[in-house]
């Protein structure tokens, strides 16, 4: 681990995530702090709720099934399907179909993002 001199900047950014695995979807905020360490390398950590965390973008892992095989989005496309879903149509739909129906509903809505 490096040792920390400076922190430059902290940025917070959003993702969405989508389990290719079990379909479960989820969105996450993050704090990026930017540092350099002793030896001028510049280096990132992220936190979430003040605790450290791996990077959501190395080997994002399902919070559902564990599994590796997870698209990551861009914030808001989890919400906004599910929202879709919380209509009166939308809650009969759910019940009716399986656990790829997140994916197909973004795939439908957003195009194709490509996969983590």
């Amino acid at each position: 681990m490096s040792e920390i001199v400076g922190s430059d900047t902290t940025v917070s950014e959003a993702y969405a995530f989508a389990c290719l695995s079990c379909g479960h979807g989820w969105e996450q905020s993050y704090d990026i702090e930017h540092h350099v360490d002793a030896k001028g390398q510049p280096f990132v950590t992220y936190t979430t709720a003040g605790e450290k965390v791996p990077s959501p973008l190395t080997r994002p892992t399902c919070l559902n099934c564990g599994g590796h095989k997870v698209r990551i989005m861009r914030s808001g496309q989890v919400s906004d399907v599910m929202s879709l879903w919380n209509t009166p149509t939308g809650e009969r739909a759910v019940h009716r179909t399986h656990h790829w129906s997140l994916l197909h509903r973004l795939h439908r809505k957003h195009g194709d993002a490509g996969t983590a």
